[in-house]
């Protein structure tokens, strides 16, 4: 096993962590009081910043070179790693979508987007990725 590919399975492994931290608040979410959908919201960001990262590492391990968040989203759409390009792109330009918390109607939009699209796609592609380990 190269370096390239030893880099790209223990990026897995902290980015499979924080997707378990990340599910089990959404699998729990009917029961999650405010405080603790704020808790949902941090776990989605550092989720999806792990989950770039390693898509990063995984190309990387396949000889494809990318060096920004936007151009890896873009060819892990390209090499079908991930399926639903639009909502990925929406997560790298919307982290003002989460700057505002404390305003409740813009709280509950991220919320909804977090559970109805952003936790979907991140599933998707630590579904393809852990199929490679």
């Amino acid at each position: 096993m190269n370096q390239k590919e030893i880099r790209w399975r223990q990026r897995f492994e902290n980015f499979d962590k924080a997707y378990k931290q990340f599910q089990s608040a959404i699998l729990d979410f009917g029961n999650l009081n405010i405080l603790e959908k704020e808790g949902l919201v941090q776990r989605f960001e550092y989720t999806f910043e792990l989950a770039w990262k390693t898509l990063k590492d995984y190309l990387e391990s396949q000889d494809v070179i990318v060096k920004f968040p936007r151009e890896i989203i873009k060819s892990a759409f390209h090499y079908e790693i991930i399926q639903d390009g639009e909502v990925w792109m929406d997560m790298l330009e919307n982290p003002n979508l989460l700057a505002h918390t404390y305003n409740r109607e813009r709280f509950n939009f991220a919320v909804k987007k977090i559970k109805e699209e952003y936790y979907g796609a991140i599933l998707q592609v630590h579904n393809y990725l852990g199929g490679k380990i």
